[in-house]
């Protein structure tokens, strides 16, 4: 690693308590550093001279830090640049690498980050990582990206790693969990956002026509070829090419994809090989390595298609998630002529105990119906609940559901019982087990604290876990105290 006692940062925030955290932090590692408040100071040091590495916020009273990084790159393009940020972070880290930088920083970050970023930055090395602030990022019109939790925090970051090149991207999750936007998020962060981005669902298309539509064809090619016809590889052509459910390819078209994907050339049926230039990723809800296991996949072909995998996490792995993404999609509602609605907590809360097999697009689905056929400003438990059955519940643990006098480990029987039925032969989805203890967990939170009048000290004393380890699995599982005690009030 370089020798920090030999190298200048300069540093520019226009926040004075961070300027003296980071000056501290970074001279007792041994650099020197340069602060200032305005990004000019940083245009004159650059200019004389000065500095080994520049780490600068973006937003700034007098500038803007990605402006003064295409400054800085012109002038010393050898610098390395590490920016930092709190505001819509995900389109500025995106931004920053397309810029030069060698580093993003979402604040609040580690002072550990900081200077593991300096050092690679020094060693020539780049590591862009990304968060978003409040959960809701705009990536162009008809195309946003919603997510706080944990689990989305990470596919932001991981998403951000992406955008800078042009490998090949599986994405895999369950269907509805959004896979096709975040593959258009790729396109439109990306270095070919200005070209084509052409979408095809590998399941929807006949078999016969699948190499027609992937490659093209010649005008008398085959009987019904009455005309020239390009296909998705030569309309994509300088962008990307989304071929979704590739688990539902035919082996035939398989061999034709991974030569197109070696080569860089297609061959139109009944036509010549032409250059192809395009970004490929590729999506399935399917188990790539169990069909390749079962001779239905090949697997040279999953292997390069497997070269950057991203996962999308399905709704209830990042049920933090749900209000906001009520709320988003409340007001996307205006756009469809509907008006939005408040959803009390006991709806909320209905929500939240949902298996939501259909990830995304099912509550989607659901906050739309529930616009256009409540009648009041706030929707309530009544009106949810009917749009909810007939999906599968774990629990659905209501007074009467069995006899008045039965215990707790009695009702989860019932409820788990009624569960198996509903599904008849058809085994659950991976992950029941921890599901079931979510399930379970959030209501008996909740009622404690009700029971408790919202008193989280009395409601840790009768769960039996400390208040901490209460307060730690309230804001996991998105439950407001207050909200729930007054409500049963």
């Amino acid at each position: 690693m370089s020798n920090p006692q030999s190298k200048t940062v300069l540093l520019a925030d226009d926040d004075a308590s961070i300027i003296t955290v980071l000056t501290r932090a970074m001279t007792a590692k041994g650099y020197e550093v340069k602060s200032t408040d305005t990004l000019s100071d940083i245009d004159a040091w650059v200019a004389q001279g000065l500095g080994d590495v520049i780490v600068t916020d973006v937003l700034m009273p007098r500038g803007n830090g990605l402006d003064g990084l295409a400054r800085w790159q012109q002038k010393r393009p050898d610098m390395p640049v590490i920016v930092m940020s709190a505001h819509n972070t995900l389109l500025n880290a995106a931004k920053s690498q397309e810029l030069g930088a060698v580093s993003f920083l979402p604040k609040p970050f580690d002072l550990d980050q900081l200077m593991d970023a300096l050092a690679r930055a020094l060693q020539g090395a780049p590591v862009v990582t990304a968060s978003n602030d409040d959960g809701v990022v705009k990536i162009a019109d008809g195309l946003t990206l919603v997510g706080k939790s944990p689990a989305m925090q990470q596919l932001f970051r991981t998403l951000t790693g992406f955008i800078g090149n042009d490998l090949t991207v599986l994405i895999t999750g369950e269907s509805g969990a959004g896979k096709d936007r975040i593959a258009r998020a790729l396109h439109a962060l990306g270095n070919r956002k200005d070209k084509p981005f052409v979408a095809l669902n590998m399941a929807a298309i006949p078999r016969e026509l699948i190499e027609s539509t992937l490659f093209g064809h010649e005008k008398g090619a085959f009987t019904g070829a009455y005309q020239r016809q390009l296909g998705a590889f030569a309309q994509a052509n300088g962008g990307t090419l989304f071929l979704d459910e590739i688990g539902d390819m035919p082996m035939e078209a398989q061999t034709r994809l991974l030569r197109v994907l070696q080569e860089q050339e297609v061959t139109p049926v009944g036509g010549e090989r032409m250059d192809t230039n395009v970004r490929v990723i590729a999506a399935t809800h399917r188990d790539l390595q169990k069909l390749v296991a079962a001779d239905t996949f090949r697997e040279d072909l999953y292997y390069r298609l497997h070269v950057l995998p991203l996962h999308v996490p399905a709704l209830r792995e990042r049920l933090e998630d749900m209000p906001l993404l009520v709320e988003h999609f409340m007001e996307a509602s205006k756009t469809r002529g509907l008006r939005p609605r408040r959803v009390d907590p006991l709806a909320m809360e209905l929500l939240f105990n949902h298996n939501w097999p259909g990830n995304v697009r099912e509550l989607e689905n659901v906050i739309y119906r529930l616009c256009a056929l409540t009648t009041g400003s706030v929707a309530k438990a009544d009106d949810v609940a009917p749009l909810l059955r007939g999906s599968a519940q774990v629990l659905e643990m209501k007074p009467g559901a069995t006899e008045p006098n039965a215990g707790i480990e009695q009702l989860v029987e019932g409820s788990l019982r009624k569960y198996f039925e509903t599904l008849g032969s058809t085994l659950p989805a991976t992950g029941l087990y921890d599901r079931v203890l979510e399930q379970l967990e959030r209501p008996l939170i909740l009622h404690t604290l009700r029971a408790t009048q919202g008193n989280q000290i009395k409601a840790a004393e009768v769960l039996g876990i400390n208040r901490n380890t209460l307060r730690k699995k309230m804001r996991l599982l998105g439950i407001d105290g207050k909200a729930a005690w007054k409500h049963a009030a």
